[in-house]
């Protein structure tokens, strides 16, 4: 448009090719063109305009602002300027770039080296004609990567159900009207109005306040709310400092307030964190190592076998082929491919189970690896605590000290005196009625449906009344006026006439302490006033000081006739106190050896009251602050780190450096965070666990696992499982190895001292579905034994094949062949020739030593009596098919056609099944060997220690 207008321009000048006369433009044409010249410049303008660091913005003076951001204050952007910086500044929102593809997500399952070996074993089947093993393994290996890939798609669907929130909404003057936009619309220059309940859409640096609070306890850790300013700063300082500077994602409190748009998406402080976020690489699981080795050290076992048998054949003369091609399928029967099967469900019951108890785990060997986490480093405010201030302690003028129950913004809890914990309602006793009528009337805030509308200390004071049955008292009284606080004169006051009665006026004023004093004349004194003497001023100055000590917020609270001749009524103390179950959990989780540190934004009181209260290393805490975090070395941190238990004002910078030095130091460990504060923490722990209802989107995008309903108890269980699910897996590695080289060292000696086979090809199939089928799955689902939790976190570098395992295994297959060659020895006639006798006896004494093995394998420390024979109820029946499957195999006729066996005689079976058990009894003896060396090893150190 502005092309074609300029061409009819040149024309006009007669600089066209048509001719050279020249033409008086006219008026209208003179003023079109200088509109369109200064568009054209509003556009070059509009794409200058760059995002303000808020260090910077914060300094400017409003002039300044709007002319860095080409925008009138009061009328805000053109759409045609909103377009044009969209174009250089995007959407206000965040793109994630590591979004994959569908088939990408189901072709990485096949990333696992023993599924990679399985494949490779399939592969080797089809060269050596053996189509029968090829399609088993090819299902079995199908069959893992769909049920990981379905589970860990059903994980983030329902994430995603979590976290579907309403579209986030803003007020933004465009054009001079005030327009309700979504907040994805937003660019540098807008100009944004903000009122209570609003969540902030972008950083703004604030032109207009009034009263305005903030809760930015989402970005900075801190539990109280901060008060805004619209006046430019002058000094140095944090992130936290800028008091006229609002952030993405944190929350108006109260009061409202007007703004320049000075960052968005990825250029704003929410957006430098989900940056920093993408950047962390998620760490591989010690379960996904422990696997990854496992298939290593299988892989070498193969080759050994292949190794052997090649080189025994080429000593006795036989073709080098034939002896490769017996050792290579020996070796891919050695291979449990049962494992990674038995692996999958484990963890997927695992993950089925958390759920039922409100935990969503999004990658199944995350659940594992609880079982091996040694430190929890938890965020304090929304995970360790409520995010809901509340009054915890009252003391009256008269000396009266109360101590008040319940959390949240509701009634529930009582108000007792100390010591004779008297439960006090209304106005019992009339000097803490008082105190409780003067913090409900000098108050704004509403408390509604469990939230507060207002300030959450006002909120405090409303549920303490609520509690007292006294928050209907704010209607007895009419308010008249109100002295509003302010950050100078740290204190609020109303003046009020009581409704029903001919009172005089009457004054409610509320603050800290040494402001509310200095308007005081008089104390109360069992509702009669006295003279307030320098002792008494003393006195509750020093109650003031001792709360004050206990990390709780202190107010002051008085009424009176007049500002100048006022009753001091006593003081309030109030926190943001631990949530319910909290002390519990950390108590169980330092008795299994699992550390647990506190990391906040928040000052050094209040973090130290919180971690006493829950009982952080039994109330000896040592303290660092994020600073000396900051300025000390990586080397010396991870040193040092193990040591504190409380770390305090700590930035998300701070957090990640805390995280890395105890990964440094040799530590698993798990983070727990709501804020966006904790995400980049979140995503480099070896486990992240998000809060599910208080949690913002990007702390839940970042962890590994999602505490739905917000309890911080619930990791126990989390714990509690992962350490089971590792003994269950050594469990089945235990039975599934045991078995296998017991068969391939039968076969391997038969062939060696050139004996018959003991085990025909339809007997060999048999046993490998015993091995890879229901008994052997059924021991992946064994209960997790309630003492586990108070086992000590699991070694990293432990194996699942450790040296004690091996051990078993090769004790146990030296029972299973010695027992099974003494039966094929026993029953093989002079002649040496295989009969349907033999095969039959071998063959279901080999059996029979299976199940018993099964039955042993179900622990590794606690005997049969102690774990109970009914507890696994998968087990009972997957025995019970086994052994019915089996007399079937013996005694119907065209089942012994197949598989070439014969009726057995009852003294046969007795005498297979005592045999048979030596298996048992043989490991039930060995664990109650360790048991004994073990319980001595204990009573010798504690007598040293004595």
């Amino acid at each position: 448009m502005v092309e074609t207008r300029f061409s009819k321009f040149l024309q006009k000048l007669g600089l066209s090719r048509a001719g050279h006369q020249y033409e008086p433009l006219e008026r209208g044409e003179l003023e079109t063109l200088f509109d369109e010249q200064c568009e054209l410049e509003a556009i070059e303008k509009d794409k200058t305009v760059v995002a303000l660091p808020p260090k910077e913005a914060s300094k400017c003076h409003r002039e300044d602002l709007a002319k860095a951001f080409y925008v009138d204050l009061q009328n805000g952007l053109s759409e045609s300027s909103v377009t044009q910086r969209r174009l250089v500044h995007g959407w206000n929102e965040f793109v994630a770039d590591n979004t994959e593809p569908m088939w990408k997500k189901y072709l990485d399952q096949f990333k696992n080296p023993l599924i990679l070996l399985l494949l490779a074993s399939a592969l080797v089947s089809i060269l050596t004609k053996e189509y029968e093993d090829a399609i088993s393994i090819a299902m079995a290996v199908l069959i893992v990567v769909t049920v990981a890939f379905i589970q860990e798609y059903r994980s983030e669907k329902s994430l995603e159900e979590l976290t579907k929130l309403v579209p986030p909404e803003c007020n933004c003057i465009r054009e001079g009207k005030l327009q309700h936009l979504l907040a994805r619309d937003l660019v540098p220059g807008d100009i944004v109005c903000l009122s209570i309940g609003d969540r902030i859409p972008a950083d703004i640096r604030l032109t207009e306040v009034t009263d305005l609070l903030v809760d930015e306890s989402s970005f900075t850790g801190e539990a109280e709310p901060c008060s805004k300013t619209d006046a430019p700063l002058t000094g140095e300082g944090d992130l936290t400092t800028l008091r006229n500077i609002v952030f993405m994602g944190t929350l108006v409190q109260y009061g409202k307030g007007q703004g320049v748009v000075i960052g968005t998406g990825e250029r704003s402080q929410f957006g430098e964190v989900f940056k920093m976020m993408q950047a962390e690489e998620t760490p591989k699981t010690p379960l996904q190592k422990n696997m990854d080795k496992l298939g290593k050290q299988l892989t070498l076992f193969s080759f050994c076998i292949i190794g052997i048998i090649m080189l025994t054949g080429w000593l006795q003369g036989k073709h080098l082929l034939s002896m490769f091609t017996i050792g290579v399928s020996l070796a891919v029967a050695a291979i449990p491919e049962g494992l990674p099967i038995v692996v999958m469900v484990t963890l997927v019951l695992g993950v089925l189970r958390m759920a039922k108890k409100q935990v969503i785990v999004k990658k199944l060997p995350i659940v594992e690896t609880l079982g091996c986490c040694n430190v929890i480093c938890s965020d304090k405010t929304g995970t360790l605590t409520a995010n809901e201030m509340t009054v915890t302690q009252l003391v009256t003028s008269d000396g009266l000290r109360a101590e008040v129950s319940g959390v949240g913004y509701n009634g529930q809890g009582t108000v007792c005196l100390l010591p004779s914990k008297e439960v006090i309602k209304e106005f019992s006793n009339i000097s803490v009625g008082k105190l409780v009528e003067a913090g409900c009337v000098a108050n704004n805030a509403v408390i509604r449906k469990n939230a507060v509308m207002g300030q959450p200390t006002e909120g405090a004071l409303i549920a303490l009344a609520m509690k007292m049955h006294l928050s209907d008292i704010k209607e007895s009284y009419v308010r008249k006026k109100e002295l509003p606080f302010s950050s100078e004169q740290k204190w609020m006051a109303v003046k009020c006439s009581p409704k029903n009665e001919e009172e005089e006026d009457i004054y409610f004023m509320k603050g800290a302490f040494e402001e509310v004093i200095r308007y005081c004349t008089m104390y109360n004194n069992g509702g009669i006033s006295l003279p307030l003497t320098p002792q008494q001023q003393s006195f509750c100055q020093q109650e003031e000081k001792k709360m004050g000590s206990l990390g709780l917020r202190v107010l002051a609270l008085a009424s009176g006739p007049e500002l100048g001749k006022l009753t001091f009524l006593g003081l309030v103390g109030i926190i943001d106190p631990p949530r319910a179950g909290v002390k519990e959990a950390v108590q169980v989780l330092s008795e299994s050896g699992v550390s647990v540190k506190m990391i906040t934004g928040d000052a050094l009181e209040t973090a130290l009251a919180i971690g006493r209260n829950i009982g952080l290393c039994n109330g000896k805490l040592k303290a660092m602050s994020g600073e000396e975090v900051e300025s000390m070395e990586h080397t010396k941190l991870a040193d040092h780190v193990g040591k504190v238990s409380v770390f305090f004002r700590t930035s998300p910078k701070h957090k990640l450096k805390i995280i890395k030095a105890l990964q440094e130091s040799g530590a698993i460990v798990a983070m727990t965070g709501d804020g966006v504060n904790d995400a980049v923490a979140l995503k480099s722990a070896d486990i992240g666990i998000s809060m599910g209802q208080t949690g913002t989107d990007v702390s839940k995008e970042a962890a590994n696992m999602i505490l739905v309903d917000d309890d911080f108890s619930a990791i126990m269980n989390a714990v509690e499982e992962g350490k089971g699910i590792f003994h269950n897996i050594k469990n089945f590695v235990r039975f599934q190895l045991s078995t296998s080289i017991s068969a391939l060292s039968l076969i391997t000696l038969s062939t060696m001292c050139n004996l018959p086979n003991p085990l025909n090809a339809m007997q060999i199939l048999w046993i490998n579905i015993i091995m890879d089928g229901p008994p052997a799955q059924s021991l992946g689902v064994e209960p997790v034994d309630k003492d586990t939790l108070r086992q000590p976190p699991r070694n990293v570098k432990d194996t699942i094949l450790s040296r004690a395992l091996i051990l078993k295994i090769l004790l146990s297959a030296s029972v299973i062949i010695s027992g099974t060659l003494f039966i094929f020895w026993k029953e093989i006639p002079e002649d040496k020739a295989s009969t349907p006798r033999t095969t039959t006896m071998t063959f279901t004494c080999f059996v029979l030593f299976d199940l018993f093995n099964a039955l042993t394998c179900r622990s590794q420390t606690k005997l049969i009596f102690e774990i109970g024979f009914l507890r696994n109820h998968m087990f009972l029946y997957s025995v019970l098919g086994s052994i019915l499957g089996q007399l079937a195999v013996i005694y119907i006729p065209p089942l012994q056609k197949i598989f070439q066996t014969e009726n057995l005689g009852v003294l046969d079976l007795l005498l297979l099944t005592g045999l048979a058990s030596s298996v048992f009894i043989l490991s039930e003896l060995l664990k109650l060997c360790e048991k004994f060396c073990s319980r001595a090893k204990k009573a010798q150190i504690h007598h040293q220690d004595v």
